[in-house]
């Protein structure tokens, strides 16, 4: 029998002026997705992943120590309390990306993994911090992850989590693969005019080269008072074939789902045997510092 596993993406807008205090903006975000993972409970999603700090705007757009105030602790912070409580009575594995606080003065750009039982299974830190202009000065606010490539296995399938800017990197994608995902999570915040064109090319390709399904999430819109360029969503599937299996629209909020044949990973890595043909030990000048 065949493992089919439904899976959801989250992409929105941001939910209110970032005027507002911190505690309104977390609690805003938070009001406009929980009815959306109320209703892919309803439709039978089983794993879900929200887009990039999904609580809160893409604030790197300025550097302004205001928004260190908005980090949270993983897990005892009440946005990962709240998504174990409704990933158990939903039996959903729920990834959450946040903005989180090891301790004072030591941040970092996270996701938690929460198994369908409420079950906290650990978190990603991103690895790759960019500082470009234009508006993403994130090196201000995010320490480098520090946890590596983890895969978590859940009731449903091996995830992995690559955030934003890792996508550029394909050592993590492999490492991920290396170490047993079957799909792989990118929430991410990217805008038209910077790398809209590798949207739909790097992923696709980490998941040919690595025989996985990739869940890509973007943010959408345009947000205040930055304005550093449009959100523009487009979140997606693809199958270990880079062939995509469900798109979202570029402007508006919305869940998209897909049923990911998870067998498919067997039959496409009998076929293109990337793993068998490896040669790790003609690769040491790629670590060479």
């Amino acid at each position: 029998m065949s493992k089919v596993v439904k899976c959801g993406l989250i992409q929105a807008t941001h939910a209110c002026s970032t005027n507002e205090s911190l505690d309104t903006i977390r609690e805003a975000n938070i009001a406009k997705h929980v009815p959306i993972i109320e209703q892919a409970a309803k439709e039978g999603v089983q794993i879900i992943c929200m887009q990039e700090i999904f609580t809160g705007p893409y604030f790197c757009a300025e550097q302004t120590t205001r928004w260190y105030d908005s980090t949270e602790k993983i897990p005892d912070g009440p946005t990962t309390k709240l998504m174990q409580e409704m990933a158990k009575r939903h039996n959903m594995v729920i990834v959450v990306p946040i903005y989180e606080e090891e301790s004072p003065g030591v941040y970092y750009n996270t996701a938690a993994v929460i198994d369908a039982d409420g079950t906290f299974l650990g978190k990603y830190r991103k690895n790759h911090i960019p500082h470009v202009a234009p508006g993403f000065w994130e090196k201000f606010y995010f320490k480098p992850g520090n946890l590596g490539y983890p895969v978590f296995k859940t009731a449903y399938a091996d995830i992995g989590v690559y955030i934003c800017y890792d996508r550029h990197f394909p050592e993590g994608a492999r490492a991920l693969g290396l170490n047993g995902a079957e799909i792989v999570f990118n929430p991410s915040a990217t805008v038209a005019g910077l790398s809209e064109y590798l949207w739909k090319l790097e992923q696709p390709a980490h998941a040919v080269a690595n025989a996985y399904f990739v869940g890509a999430i973007n943010r959408v819109g345009h947000e205040q008072p930055w304005d550093i360029g449009e959100f523009y969503g487009q979140s997606y599937f693809c199958d270990p074939r880079g062939q995509f299996l469900a798109t979202a629209s570029r402007d508006k909020t919305e869940l998209i789902t897909a049923e990911l044949d998870f067998d498919k990973i067997r039959e496409v890595r009998n076929t293109w045997q990337f793993y068998r043909d490896r040669r790790p030990e003609t690769y040491g000048d790629l670590v060479a510092l």
